[in-house]
């Protein structure tokens, strides 16, 4: 199977940019493209709420997927080389279009899929370690972290967590992700983000 994979991230962009460069490119590799994935979604949302997670877990050994280029898959890199080394462990081939990367069918996208698994690892340990160190300088400000004795409204485990969250939020990583670090649930980030009116790109 072949799969066209696309992704926009608002309404006013539009998927067929993104269709006729997958069909060109497909008829030059002369390829039938079986199937269309698409969704509006921010590449920021975990692959397991998209479509694309519907599509890493019915994709099987030799099945390509084709995209415009490899940002589609997810907005930040750690994202990116995660979904890449399940779908090199799965031998399940990646072409884009933009970059002309062909991923899967030789010796060097195994050597790059042993990188992505790597980089993943590291990644996730500098996510890790700059998180307890923003956290440990807020607390050496005097911030509060975590329920101050005697409160139990959520708005408070955040507090004075805003500058971390912000600049996890530009640098792509999912509401998700945060929530797990911060040991909160999704709906006190949002409200949280909401009320002290923190930026974060929407794409």
């Amino acid at each position: 199977m072949t799969y066209g994979y696309i992704r926009v991230s608002t309404d006013k962009q539009t998927v067929e940019n993104q269709r006729f460069e997958i069909t060109n490119y497909s008829v030059k590799e002369k390829l039938t493209i079986d199937e269309w994935i698409e969704e509006t979604i921010s590449g920021t949302i975990d692959p397991d709420k998209r479509n694309l997670g519907k599509l890493l877990k019915k994709a099987k050994k030799g099945d390509i997927i084709i995209c415009s280029e490899l940002s589609r898959l997810g907005r930040n890199m750690f994202m990116i080389m995660s979904i890449l080394n399940t779908l090199m462990a799965k031998e399940i081939m990646v072409y884009t279009v933009k970059e002309g990367y062909k991923l899967g069918e030789d010796l060097t996208s195994k050597v790059l899929a042993f990188a992505f698994s790597i980089s993943a690892e590291i990644e996730r340990s500098l996510i890790s370690q700059r998180t307890k160190e923003a956290l440990q300088r807020s607390k050496a400000e005097g911030k509060v972290l975590g329920h101050p004795k005697g409160k139990c409204n959520s708005h408070y485990k955040l507090t004075g967590k805003e500058e971390i969250i912000q600049d996890m939020l530009i640098q792509g990583y999912s509401k998700n992700y945060i929530c797990k670090l911060l040991n909160v649930c999704y709906v006190t980030l949002n409200t949280f983000i909401e009320k002290n009116k923190i930026y974060y790109p929407q794409d």
